[in-house]
């Protein structure tokens, strides 16, 4: 075994250790930490939020959905801050890097140790927190005294995703943590909400795939632009590059179209508030939501305007089980 992977981080750690692993595949893409072009003015503010950051210490919190780029700009707030040439560390909050046992006799903690651990590592540097979601309520409490009673010279960038205000009013999430990681916030919009940031993005996963195969560059013609746009696109960035790069690699000719496109059918499911009034078309819902998902909790709870917490709890209420 080369890792531990805690079930609530499985849907996409599980992707990023298998990758890490495997054998790189022709056009294979690894974004790695750059910033991908983008024309929507929503992007260019991020941008500018993220020159703003580079010259303040304040802790900032990313906020996006699955695959919209979360650690991408974290990273640029890092490398383009003053703290950039001190150390820094990533750590995975749903990661085995923090698990650990409290011992009651001697009141020492394996958590304790390994977070502060952390701390030591990067002084005068950045810590940079994936999926402060995943954080449960015994880690948030180490973090939050470290933070408050030990002062580290570290600054601390998180990814979360949105519900992760959600998880403060249902207390599963400590409103003092948050707001000394939230000094300042970042959000990433779902690249359906920017549609005008579909085409470049395509055309630079097209370039990258060409450059790593050492191919021609192809191109996509208007029909397919279309249907890219039309696309839910659930998997945010990742999704699109996905499907960029199974398009070029399945192509023969030059010119891409939308026959060539291997889109996933998300489906449509009604919008609901939760809990409706009727418990049967409630779960049936809820049903609907997490096959057309393939069981990906983080993009059924998104497709039904709920937040993972309140979809984990309707599951175990209605006992739903994947077949």
């Amino acid at each position: 075994a080369v890792t531990v992977i805690q079930r609530p981080a499985i849907d996409k750690q599980l992707i990023e250790f298998v990758r890490k692993y495997a054998k790189k595949e022709k056009g294979s893409l690894n974004l790695g930490k750059q910033l991908l072009p983008r024309l929507s003015k929503e992007w260019q503010e991020i941008c500018r939020k993220i020159g703003i950051m580079a010259k303040s210490n304040a802790n900032v919190i990313v906020f996006g959905a699955s695959g919209t780029g979360k650690e991408q700009v974290a990273l640029q707030v890092y490398l383009q801050s003053v703290r950039s040439q001190k150390p820094y560390i990533v750590v995975e909050a749903g990661g085995a890097g923090i698990i650990g046992e409290h011992d009651l006799q001697s009141g020492q903690s394996e958590i304790y140790t390994r977070i502060k651990n952390y701390f030591l590592q990067a002084d005068g540097g950045t810590i940079i927190v994936k999926n402060l979601h995943l954080l449960n309520l015994e880690k948030q409490s180490v973090l939050l005294h470290i933070l408050q009673e030990e002062h580290p010279d570290v600054r601390v960038i998180c990814t979360a995703e949105p519900y992760l205000q959600d998880m403060v009013m249902k207390q599963t999430f400590r409103t003092t943590l948050l707001y000394m990681l939230k000094e300042y916030e970042i959000a990433i919009p779902s690249i359906s909400d920017v549609t005008e940031d579909i085409p470049v993005l395509a055309d630079t996963f097209l370039r990258m795939y060409a450059d790593a195969c050492n191919e021609k560059k192809k191109r996509l013609d208007s029909s397919a632009l279309k249907e890219l746009r039309k696309h839910p696109w659930i998997g945010n960035v990742r999704e699109l590059k996905n499907v960029i790069t199974q398009a070029a690699l399945d192509t023969l000719g030059d010119t891409i179209t939308a026959s060539d496109l291997t889109l996933s059918v998300h489906g449509s499911v009604e919008p609901a508030v939760l809990p409706l009034k009727c418990p049967n078309e409630e779960s049936r819902r809820i049903t609907d939501a997490l096959i057309k998902t393939r069981w990906n909790k983080t993009q059924a709870s998104e497709l039904l305007n709920i937040s993972r917490n309140t979809l984990n709890y309707k599951i175990k209420q209605y006992g739903l089980v994947q077949n």
